[in-house]
């Protein structure tokens, strides 16, 4: 019972050479789509410094002018309340104190008619009720930040996000590397 006769089995001759490897083509392929990728990226990085950062600072500037302003209105505003809150109304018609003169002839006791005296508009009194008016309307100053802003890539991933997507990129470069040495 000889199933296998060695005779019949090719080993090849010696004097054969391995089969040439044929030019990388996916390679190249892979290697121009790359190259394209990044000048593209350099071009449009180049574009968006020329034109949209420019923009963004001049924009920036002129808010920054905006907010100025509206701060000097403020503290302009608060300084004139605080001068309304200063000022102290004086009578305009003063009379002497009512003191007893002795004389001869008799004089009548003053009555306790009140006296009608005509109001004046007074240009202050309008200030101070315009500022007045603002000021309960919730005219405030700008806000100061008290803690760091929430941005940025780590606030919105966090470690375990960033843990997971580093051991994404270990598995593709694992995978690659096995998939390469399968092809050959």
């Amino acid at each position: 019972m000889d199933d296998f006769n060695i005779e019949d089995v090719d080993l090849g001759s010696e004097d054969e050479t391995p089969p040439e490897e044929s030019s990388n083509r996916t390679f190249l392929l892979v290697a121009g789509i790359i190259g394209g990728i990044l000048v593209l990226s350099m071009i449009f990085v180049a574009v968006y410094a020329m034109v949209f950062v420019p923009k963004s600072k001049s924009q920036r500037s002129t808010q920054v002018a905006e907010i100025n302003a509206q701060n000097t209105d403020v503290a302009h505003a608060s300084m004139l309340t605080a001068a309304a809150n200063a000022w102290t109304a004086t009578p305009r018609n003063t009379q002497p104190p009512n003191t007893p003169t002795p004389s001869k002839t008799p004089v009548l006791a003053p009555t306790d008619t009140p006296v009608i005296q005509e109001a004046t508009a007074d240009p202050r009194t309008a200030t101070v009720a315009a500022l007045l008016t603002l000021q309960a309307g919730g005219v405030t100053g700008t806000p100061i930040p008290t803690e760091l802003p929430n941005t940025g890539f780590m606030d919105d991933v966090g470690v375990s996000g960033l843990l997971a997507m580093a051991g994404a990129l270990i598995v593709i470069a694992l995978l690659a590397r096995r998939l390469r040495a399968v092809n050959r």
